[in-house]
């Protein structure tokens, strides 16, 4: 299997453009350049996600570093705290661990 050629311009608003071949099992190759500018490397999961008919690649830390920002802004937005949050968790999984194992949870006082 032969490495994809792949094409890099700019399109008339200057932003990086790149043409690339598809290979037959789906497959495409990112440009060395591309994935070091992104921070990117083989084995990193990629969000792909399709954006008024194109395809938007992007380092899924990325996006998880904007869902935890959007989770932070929501949680400060109903003025709860990182701590009230904790410590809501920790008092579900203590009511889930008491219906569950009631017999352990009175052994080990839960």
């Amino acid at each position: 299997m032969s490495d994809v050629r792949c094409q890099i311009s700019e399109n008339s608003r200057g932003e990086a453009q790149l043409k690339a071949v598809l290979r037959d099992r789906r497959q495409i190759t990112i440009p060395r350049a591309v994935c070091e500018e992104l921070g990117i490397r083989p084995g990193d999961r990629l969000e792909l996600r399709m954006e008024d008919g194109a395809l938007i690649i992007r380092p899924g830390r990325v996006a998880a570093l904007e869902a935890l920002r959007a989770i932070q802004q929501a949680l400060e937005e109903a003025g709860i705290t990182e701590e009230e949050l904790l410590e809501s968790g920790r008092q579900i999984r203590d009511e889930l661990f008491r219906e569950k194992y009631p017999d352990l949870a009175k052994k080990h006082g839960v």
